[in-house]
């Protein structure tokens, strides 16, 4: 089952990074409606599903580590400036990151995102995780391909990093899971942890996403709609 998994993980993201040629460079009404639905589903399977799972069996860290989830998504950020949400876009040189320091920033926060996909979690849970994190590479997987093809990539250099930033989530899980058989004491708490920091992560990443994606941060009916529909499918996710 991990490896179907990993191969739905990966397949998504070269897929969706495809995707950007198929849309005009300058037309971002279609990424922006991704975002909208994603960082509603996001932070609705957050609070439906992560958030009472973390605290179902909570510690007196458990808070603490999702804010610390919360910081280390924030300081990725000085790295990435906010691709993970596709804030960044291809405006003009002058906005150039490093094609290195974007990917590795993107990289770290894909292989923690990977760490809690273990055996130790509810099937059902896991398998909500891994959805979550399928709706949230596809707008970032679009942002990565756009900028790095904008930075004068070629389309061969351009889908390699692709591939990398791909391999990072089944990495992270296979690290959690080779961790998991090489330590005879039991790892449940330590990987509620681990959950409690992705918590952190996808509540910054959404609210960013939710702030960001109108307009003067305002909000058009079609944008609403389209928030609506991510919560409700979270939702129903939640409770199948």
């Amino acid at each position: 089952m991990s490896f179907v998994i990993y191969l739905v993980l990966i397949f998504t993201v070269l897929a969706s990074g495809s995707l950007v040629f198929l849309f005009k460079p300058n037309d971002q009404r279609v990424l922006k409606f991704l975002l909208a639905f994603s960082g509603a589903f996001l932070i609705g399977i957050t609070f439906l599903k992560l958030v009472p799972e973390v605290f179902s069996k909570p510690t007196v860290f458990t808070g603490l580590f999702v804010l610390l989830g919360f910081l280390l998504q924030l300081t990725l950020e000085l790295i990435t400036e906010g691709a993970e949400h596709g804030h960044k876009h291809a405006h003009s040189d002058d906005e150039k990151v490093s094609p290195f320091l974007l990917l590795l920033g993107l990289c770290i926060h894909s292989f923690l995102e990977g760490m809690p996909i273990v055996p130790s979690f509810d099937m059902k849970l896991q398998h909500t995780l891994v959805l979550g994190i399928v709706v949230h590479n596809i707008p970032i997987s679009l942002t990565l391909m756009s900028l790095y093809l904008h930075y004068g990539c070629s389309k061969r250099v351009a889908f390699f990093y692709l591939l990398v930033f791909a391999l990072m989530t089944p990495l992270g899980s296979v690290f959690s899971n080779l961790l998991d058989a090489g330590i005879s004491v039991s790892l449940g708490t330590w990987f509620n942890y681990i959950l409690a920091v992705v918590i952190g992560i996808f509540l910054h990443v959404s609210t960013s996403i939710l702030f960001e994606t109108g307009e003067n941060h305002k909000y058009n009916i079609q944008k609403f709609i389209t928030v609506c529909f991510g919560l409700l499918v979270a939702f129903i996710i939640s409770i199948l």
